[in-house]
């Protein structure tokens, strides 16, 4: 496992780590032993960095990180996230009392005394122009109940104003083979102020595993199946943006990508970890398997500089026109 820094805090974490939102819920049906052995399996082998949100499962996939990492809090580093649980328009959200509860709600549900990172989870681009929000956030840092603060966003623009903050240590990215927006200005603009990326949606909500069919159905309480066109939430989370069978589609036009590198998931993964902008990229997973199967992204060959130049192309002329909601 290489370990890479997020920014210019002294969280130094593995380069491949994971996201924790498909064991808390909304990806089917789930399985909490088989996910404790899935967070063990990958803490054996490096992983020292979780991400998860008060949201996931209401919680749930909190209270399994404090399970799996009892004993382990100076070893093992969480970010977490806050404001769905609420109305995320109203500035009410942002106040220095409900953050607080938030943030002491997740605390815990983790059974910790601080949050390594406290992320603002998706907020409306007014509630970041207003950034009245850093303020409340720099005081919880004050008070010691968080040691950084970062915003998972959904656009470029949102990312780029977040960076106008000294005080903003990450910023969470929709970041895949399909959305290579952020490379073209946010990466440069956040390695040039310090600022960590952390990349999500890595695999497209599982496109770019190269497992699914034009007609691949899924459970009803998954994402995949009531977000597919944005209903629930931002359709960037859902496929990336794409339409499901045009994702599959042009999944499969890229099965050459694991010529070399063992299957699509692995090579996708290993693509993303080639950016060094990205200071972790976070998967989700739901067993051990699909832990083991992404820890050996760190094992796949390099791509060549034809090889990218190639996915680049590929990218603009035939996903961009495709991705639907703003990023």
């Amino acid at each position: 496992m290489n370990y890479r820094q997020i920014g210019k805090t002294d969280l130094n974490v593995s380069e491949l780590s994971f996201g924790t939102w498909a064991i808390g819920g909304s990806w089917g049906s789930t399985d909490d032993q088989e996910s404790l052995r899935a967070l063990d399996y990958a803490m054996g082998n490096g992983v020292n960095f979780f991400d998860t949100a008060d949201v996931y499962g209401d919680g749930h996939a909190e209270e399994l990180l404090a399970k799996a990492t009892k004993g382990r809090n100076s070893e093992i580093q969480i970010a977490t996230k806050f404001c769905r649980a609420g109305d995320i328009h109203n500035p009410a959200t942002y106040s220095l009392e409900s953050v607080t509860k938030y943030a002491e709600a997740s605390l815990k549900r983790l059974e910790r005394e601080q949050i390594d990172l406290f992320q603002i989870h998706c907020p409306p681009i007014e509630i970041l122009r207003d950034g009245q929000v850093f303020d409340v956030l720099n005081r919880l840092k004050e008070q010691g109940k968080i040691r950084y603060y970062g915003v998972s966003v959904e656009t470029v623009e949102e990312g780029l104003l977040c960076l106008e903050n000294p005080d903003v240590s990450s910023l969470q990215v929709i970041f895949n083979m399909f959305r290579q927006k952020p490379i073209e200005e946010l990466f440069p603009k956040a390695q040039e102020k310090g600022v960590g990326i952390l990349a999500r949606v890595p695999l497209a909500s599982g496109l770019l595993t190269g497992k699914f069919k034009v007609d691949s159905e899924f459970e009803e309480d998954d994402h995949r199946n009531f977000n597919r066109d944005g209903a629930a939430f931002n359709v960037g989370e859902t496929f990336a943006g794409l339409e499901f069978r045009k994702g599959v589609e042009l999944s499969d036009k890229l099965a050459w990508i694991e010529n070399n590198r063992g299957n699509r998931t692995r090579a996708a993964l290993r693509w993303i970890l080639e950016h060094q902008a990205v200071s972790s990229v976070i998967p989700g997973f739901k067993n051990v398997k699909q832990v083991e199967d992404n820890l050996q992204a760190l094992n796949a060959a390099p791509f060549t500089e034809e090889e990218l130049s190639r996915l680049e192309q590929f990218y603009v002329e035939e996903v961009r026109p495709e991705i639907r909601g703003p990023y």
